[in-house]
């Protein structure tokens, strides 16, 4: 079997402007970097509002384990597979990050011979999206020191600073740092740290705005620091805003892309899920629905992180209303889930299974808890059995929700045509969509919820540190808006370990914080991250390029 990068390099390319073409985009309204990709400009936004909305669709799954899942390659494989039944699909998915790129999980472009392309452009720099939300946030920061450094007008207590600096990269060496240094031509000593830059709220804000107009307001009403008094310090009052949208204004449009069968794909934007949104872009996600007549999309990791915020926070602010969710799931994880090591998962183990499907029963009910139409599909592999996969599929007949086998994988779009069709089908039933709490919620009561409703938890355990957070938080207005919970994506409780469908365990939330600029607060749980670090062994150490350009061992 070719490797993804292999099969990727030995496909031949349609332009950009063919794929756009067949999508009724104009050759003024696209701005191509290179002959196969291109960003799409404000005016093909404007020109296609008023088009009638095609059907959206998330592809979510099972909580990820090392077997894999193949969440993204279903993604794919299934806007392939829609135009193998003559429907018109367009892809929207999140743009890769370089922490996992060169870290442990790879790349973010599909796998096999359901994959967006050009795959090595898009794994690395793209068009440079990334690059520019790292730039606007540093600027932010050394702005926000140098307004420190020439006289402090705004009176910031340097020890209640909250927005951190950021790079596209794992790097647990600069989780905390001290800036500063160096003598008084050097600036203020403090402590400050860095985030990857798909936690920043940049990052979030860019995902979750409408338009330049919206973007600029939310860049202007981030929350950078406290002053001595304990009011609030805002990049609008640094008069940092109009330099941030400039640096931001090429980012803000959509980029597309294709298939390996000329597919047409948006990517855009690329939080991650577990401390982040974990959603592409509201404009990709608008535009898709309005150039094609299904439009596919992913949240990251397990439905419990990514499902959740995309229903919460992106349905909510954008006014989306999905038809039909697509649940990912694989044998081998589920036996994963049910107590079986990863060197055996490829063993026939129906009892394994049988301990480890809970995990898929959670999800699956916990879909349901949002009044979208509910389909399974298994990513499947050669080892896995038919009595396995008839188990699974009776199993979610059982539970209320469609069945279909994926093997999108090794077949592309041909390998995805039926679950193509019961997602046709899965579009025409009446989806009740709703978010799972309401807005006039308080903080605690809307955590209390998605961890009590979705994760499966008894109760919710708050440290002193956050209490008086949230009280600060909802004293300034947040308390209106939805929560985006940090939390581990290996289980449905704070814990990694805790594998299958956990009961009789708590959720603890450490620290909340509040991005008044993406309109949500954070509230980080057990021991999550902001800042990854790199594995024993990363990816980074297996790619590498010839003397003619070629890139190898990049996943």
């Amino acid at each position: 079997m070719l490797t993804d990068i292999q099969i990727a390099q030995q496909t031949k390319l349609k332009p950009i402007t063919e794929i756009a073409e067949n999508l009724g985009i104009k050759n003024e309204e696209l701005e191509p970097y290179g002959r196969y990709k291109a960003k799409l400009s404000y005016e093909l936004q404007q020109r296609v509002a008023n088009n009638e909305d095609g059907k959206l669709i998330l592809v979510t799954a099972i909580n990820p384990t090392p077997a894999g899942e193949g969440k993204t390659t279903t993604t794919v494989g299934l806007g392939q597979a829609m135009a193998k039944i003559g429907k018109n699909a367009i892809i929207a998915l999140r743009e890769p990050s370089l922490g996992p790129v060169f870290g442990v999980k790879g790349g973010a472009a599909g796998g096999g011979y359901s994959q967006v392309l050009p795959m090595e452009d898009i794994n690395l720099h793209f068009t440079g999206d990334l690059h520019a939300i790292t730039a606007a946030n540093n600027l932010l920061c050394a702005l926000l020191d140098n307004h420190i450094q020439q006289g402090n007008k705004l009176d910031i207590d340097t020890r209640k600073i909250t927005f951190k600096r950021c790079m596209d990269m794992n790097d647990r060496a600069l989780r905390k740092i001290v800036v500063g240094m160096g003598g008084p031509m050097s600036g203020v000593p403090r402590e400050d740290g860095f985030v990857i830059s798909v936690a920043s709220e940049i990052m979030a804000i860019l995902c979750l705005s409408n338009d330049m107009a919206d973007l600029k307001s939310r860049l202007a009403d981030i929350i950078v620091a406290y002053s001595r008094s304990g009011e609030p310090v805002t990049a609008g009052q640094l008069n940092a805003t109009g330099s941030l949208a400039a640096l931001l204004k090429d980012a803000l449009k959509p980029n597309l892309v294709q298939t390996i069968e000329g597919t047409p794909a948006l990517m855009h934007g690329g939080p991650f899920a577990n401390i982040a949104h974990g959603c592409n872009s509201v404009q990709a996600t608008k535009l898709g629905l309005k150039l094609a007549d299904y439009c596919i999309t992913e949240a990251g990791f397990g439905s419990d992180l990514g499902a959740e915020k995309f229903f919460d926070i992106k349905c909510r602010m954008a006014g989306l209303k999905p038809s039909a969710v697509v649940l990912v799931a694989t044998i081998r994880a589920l036996k994963f889930n049910g107590g079986v090591k990863k060197e055996d998962v490829k063993e026939p183990n129906l009892e394994a299974l049988k301990k480890g499907i809970v995990n898929l029963e959670k999800h699956i009910e916990n879909m349901h808890k949002f009044g979208v139409p509910v389909i399974v599909t298994l990513n499947s592999f050669d080892t896995d059995t038919e009595e396995e996969t008839n188990f699974v599929r009776d199993f979610c007949k059982e539970n209320g929700a469609d069945f279909e086998l994926s093997k999108v994988f090794a077949l592309g779009g041909d390998g995805g045509v039926e679950l193509a069709k019961a997602v046709v089908n899965a579009c025409e039933k009446e989806s009740n969509f709703k978010p799972l709490y309401a807005d006039d919620l308080s903080i605690k009561e809307k955590v209390e919820t998605i961890a009590k409703e979705i994760y499966g938890a008894d109760k919710v355990n708050f440290t002193p540190k956050a209490l008086k957070e949230i009280a600060e938080i909802e004293a300034l207005g947040g308390g209106k808006y939805p929560v985006c919970v940090a939390k581990t994506q290996y289980s449905f409780s704070d814990d990694p370990k805790l594998l299958g469908k956990p009961s009789g365990f708590d959720i603890t939330v450490r620290e909340a914080k509040y991005n008044a600029g993406s309109r949500f607060t954070v509230l980080l749980t057990g021991d999550i991250m902001t800042m990854p670090g790199l594995p024993k062994i990363p990816c980074a150490e297996h790619i590498d390029v010839d003397e003619n350009g070629v890139i190898t061992g990049l996943s």
